[in-house]
């Protein structure tokens, strides 16, 4: 199948309940596997190290002379896909650095054109970064050879900014681990996986016949693990998808068109008592975590025990929270689908989303609200739905359209829900108006 007429797409399968010596072989094989990423952090994470994460197969070759996975008895087809989920961790983490010192070096007032275009040229060319991390002589790029600019000030400065935002990646998850095709066979619907005895395999049973030929990310739970496994999906296209659609993504109500239909309505009502219900949980094993820290101290260790088996557990709190996060994003996905079967969009125009204003104090209700948002779910659902329906998905950067009225283009009141033009009398929702100005931005 072509890859131009595909999307990956992620599936789950559902292993049955297992035994304890299977989980804990699991368990054993998910801990080693945190281990080597976080050698691998530690070793390579580093400025002098910044020119040999590409490609990936030197440090691989590195690490399969190390002696660490001898030492750990862990076979390769972990071991490898460990090390690659290191570096590309790594290469992410150097990806934030390199945006954050480029917000900087705009910010900065003190810089020339010239020192910019001389910065951003350097942030792009990864083998001259490194040279200048590492005080290494480099050849200057030819876009910055005639350059007015003084590059010991510079590079002293991309070097002070870098190791300001910098830091080494860690990671406590031991609960997953993935394996590749060549570590798991399958038979009488058990998937069976490689373990640390040569020649041995580890039976899951499977709760589906379903079987696979790539790699796998085994996510362990209580009782039980889940195979999360990337599959191409074909790309639909609809001949009679043939309209623009402009939308405005809220908390209140999740989709809302210029033309005034809505999607996803009370999404609030859905999310707003769990938040608060998970804010009133929290206060209460923080309130009885000091009574158990209280109890460990003074010696009463009865009492902090059983504090901590029938207080501070994590089963229940989990399988709650997730229960309810499932039938979130299950309301989320069905309207989407909903809206792309009425509407019948050839494009979804929607704005950029706005970043939180990291200066601004907020109240804590706002904040426990900002932090259990669903916003970029709902973005990154929609954007998977219109590629794989063959929809163009555009963002435009709509700042300040909630104030203007989109019928005259003055400056309204909000009140609650409603937007009102003192100037034309245009009287109508902050949803509405923001997507009829999304219209508007769009077209002009």
């Amino acid at each position: 199948m072509s890859s131009d007429n595909t999307i990956t797409k992620t599936v789950r399968q559902y292993s049955k309940a297992l035994p304890k010596e299977t989980m804990d072989f699991l368990k054993g094989i998910a801990l080693d596997y945190s281990k080597v990423r976080n050698y691998v952090y530690g070793k390579y994470a580093g400025v002098h190290r910044l020119d040999s994460l590409t490609p990936v197969y030197g440090i691989l070759n590195e690490m399969r002379h190390c002696g660490l996975r001898e030492q750990l008895n862990f076979p390769a087809v972990y071991y490898e896909l460990a090390v690659t989920d290191a570096v590309a961790d790594i290469k992410r983490s150097w990806g934030i650095v390199k945006n954050k010192v480029g917000e900087r070096i705009t910010a900065n007032e003190n810089l020339s054109d010239d020192d910019r275009i001389y910065l951003r040229t350097v942030l792009k060319i990864g083998s001259v970064y490194a040279a200048i991390l590492n005080r290494r002589e480099y050849e200057t790029p030819k876009n910055a050879k005639d350059l007015s600019v003084d590059t010991k000030r510079l590079n002293n400065l991309l070097c002070r900014l870098t190791r300001r935002y910098l830091t080494v990646p860690q990671t406590k998850d031991d609960d997953w681990f993935r394996i590749s095709p060549n570590g798991y066979s399958y038979r009488d619907g058990e998937i069976r996986i490689v373990c640390r005895t040569p020649r041995k395999r580890i039976s899951i049973p499977l709760k589906d016949e379903r079987e696979f030929d790539r790699q796998i990310r085994i996510q362990i739970r209580n009782e039980d693990v889940v195979l999360a496994v990337p599959v191409e999906v074909k790309i639909r296209s609809h001949n009679d998808y043939c309209h623009t659609i402009y939308a405005y993504i809220g908390r209140t109500d999740m989709i809302t068109l210029s033309n005034g239909a809505v999607y996803g309505e009370r999404l609030e009502e859905i999310v707003d008592p769990e938040t608060e219900r998970l804010a009133e949980k929290n206060r209460e094993r923080r309130r009885m975590y000091k009574v158990f820290e209280k109890n460990a101290k003074s010696g009463n260790e009865r009492k902090a025990k059983e504090i901590e088996t029938n207080n501070l557990g994590r089963q229940k709190y989990e399988r709650q929270k997730e229960k309810e996060k499932s039938r979130t994003t299950t309301f989320i996905n069905a309207e989407i689908n909903r809206m792309l079967r009425n509407e019948k969009p050839a494009r979804i125009v929607i704005t950029r989303p706005v970043q939180k204003n990291k200066a601004k104090f907020y109240a804590k209700t706002v904040n426990r609200r900002q932090t259990r948002s669903f916003e970029p779910y709902i973005r990154e659902r929609l954007a998977y739905k219109c590629n794989i329906n063959s929809i163009e998905l555009v963002e435009i950067n709509a700042k300040g359209a909630g104030k203007i009225c989109a019928e005259c283009g003055a400056e309204g009141k909000r009140q609650g829900k409603e937007f009102i033009c003192e100037l034309c009398g245009a009287q109508t929702t902050i949803a509405i108006n923001f997507a009829k100005n999304i219209r508007r931005k769009y077209s002009s």
